[in-house]
């Protein structure tokens, strides 16, 4: 009869788990069942350093793992041998918890009990544990709980558990050793069908380990034992390393359930599993993968990377690096890559570029020099006019050698109109003159001088006289159409027109409705 009952509950346990929650060992009556803790909105897990406490909200922890027994005589008479284990408990914890299952067992009049531990652990631990809202991190590793079963529960193997990670974690590993059930007898049972009681210990594997960060803290990686020597001297309190666990199984675990859920793309409306979507993590928004890579692919193409953004109206997020990689192949990545490192030097104001077209590479300028020498091919040149060095002497004009820049002034009497006016009609004279006007002007000015000075002196009034600055990287910046509230092109920060006052999103319409710039 009791057989049967193991049976069927067994075979009703392997329905009801997936394969993750629930192994059944087939040769005898042994399983494991890894049961996840409900936890409350805003979960805390805090971690004491020091004079001060961190905390950091979660929403999953790793699961406790109960290794049974079912005993010959269970459920009749005796309950499942059993050990339970976890990180984040302490061993007087766990010890609480099995003693309560045992109670529960004992509540049932001999039922079958499994599935009322498992929904018993997973509701109820974190109010039985005084737990529900905060969890402090034990600075010590915690001892499986071991209960007390008979000669027929055989031991359960070590095993390790191993957490999915997130993307760049592939080699963190967590370790766990699961305790040997020991077996004793049970009031109300014949006590001539057990034997001794059988116990053993398994060895946990020693691995080295090396640290990579995880948010605040760091966690353990297995490396080849010649590398100890170089993280010999680095200490990790077990709170830290078992919060970097929890940190990354939180992160697995949400991204699982995202994966699973359905999402409404916020650019074609249709809805698609989570596996089928990307979520800007800074900002919340969830796209479909076709219409994020249509949209960042087009953003690259253009030249545009400071434009790969969220793709929702006005939102200025942006997917991480990892998360564009994924949507635009690896070609455009390369692309993109490139053009934003180039972007964030040109927002530098003391990097130049290396005017030789077979090098370009970016050279740091001193601010009280004018001169810069290239690292890469070694070419001496001047900051202002990008020609080799030249001292102290003025910067030739663009374009103009300095030879026929002196011989186009000996050649002529006429110099050029010193005010913006005066060169504009000028232009404006040679543009709309006849054949036997324009070579006079030429005769009296000058063609290298009237096309060259004359012309770069113009676009530099121009530019003088129609743009301003961005206050935050300084670039030039034209109006042309459109309200006072600006976006600048090279590093996005929106500002106003008219006093140069940098915007942010909570602000803008304040200051428009309260400040100076009101009236306009």
């Amino acid at each position: 009869m009791d057989l049967e009952e193991q049976e069927n509950e067994l075979l009703a346990l392997q329905s009801i788990f997936s394969s993750e929650e629930f192994t059944r060992h087939e040769s005898k009556a042994l399983g494991e069942l890894r049961v996840s803790v409900e936890l409350p909105s805003g979960y805390v897990v805090a971690l004491a350093q020091g004079n001060s406490v961190k905390q950091y909200k979660v929403s999953f922890l790793p699961p406790l793992l109960l290794t049974f027994g079912l005993t010959e005589d269970y459920p009749s008479c005796s309950p499942p041998s059993f050990t339970l284990s976890c990180k984040w408990l302490t061993h007087e914890q766990l010890a609480a918890l099995g003693a309560h299952l045992t109670d529960l067992y004992r509540a049932t009049a001999g039922n079958v009990v499994l599935f009322s531990w498992v929904q018993f652990l997973r509701e109820d631990t974190l109010t039985f544990l005084n737990v529900s809202s905060v969890l402090e991190l034990p600075n010590e590793h915690s001892a499986p709980y071991k209960s007390k079963g008979s000669r027929d529960a055989a031991l359960s193997e070590h095993k390790r558990n191993e957490t999915t990670l997130p993307s760049g974690y592939e080699n963190v590993q967590t370790h766990h050793l699961s305790g040997f059930l020991a077996d004793d007898r049970t009031n109300g049972c014949d006590e001539d069908s057990r034997g001794a009681a059988d116990s053993s210990t398994a060895d946990q594997s020693h691995s080295i380990s090396h640290l990579v960060t995880c948010g605040d803290v760091e966690t353990p990686v297995n490396v080849a034992g010649d590398t100890l020597a170089a993280f010999s001297t680095l200490a990790f309190s077990p709170a830290q390393i078992l919060l970097s666990e929890i940190l990354i199984h939180d992160a697995a675990q949400a991204q699982n359930v995202f994966a699973r859920t359905v999402h409404d793309c916020a650019v074609c409306f249709v809805s698609y599993l989570g596996s089928e979507c990307i979520k800007i993590e800074e900002c919340g928004h969830v796209f479909c993968r076709a219409c994020l890579a249509q949209f960042c692919r087009l953003q690259i193409t253009e030249g545009n990377v400071l434009g790969v953004t969220c793709a929702q109206a006005g939102c200025t997020a942006s997917p991480t690096p990892a998360q564009v990689a994924s949507l635009v192949g690896e070609e455009q990545f390369r692309r993109y890559d490139r053009l934003l490192l180039q972007s964030s030097l040109d927002r530098m104001a003391d990097v130049t570029y290396c005017p030789r077209p077979s090098c370009a590479s970016p050279i740091i300028v001193e601010e009280a020099s004018s001169a810069a020498l290239c690292s890469v091919c070694a070419f001496a040149f001047c900051v202002s006019c990008k020609k080799t060095y030249h001292g102290t002497q003025g910067c030739t004009p663009a374009g103009l050698p300095r030879r026929l820049q002196s011989k186009d002034t000996e050649d002529s009497g006429a110099t050029l109109p010193h005010s913006l006016e005066g060169m504009k009609f000028l232009w404006d004279d040679y543009v709309s003159g006849s054949k036997q006007r324009r070579r006079l002007l030429v005769s009296r000015y000058g063609r290298k001088v009237l096309f060259l000075n004359l012309e770069s002196s113009l676009s530099e009034g121009w530019i003088h006289l129609n743009t301003k600055n961005c206050p935050s990287c300084f670039s030039k910046i034209e109006k042309d159409a459109g309200c006072n509230v600006m976006t600048c092109s090279q590093c996005r920060r929106k500002f106003c027109w008219i006093c140069l006052a940098v915007l942010s999103f909570s602000s803008t319409q304040q200051h428009f409705e309260n400040g100076a710039c009101s009236h306009h």
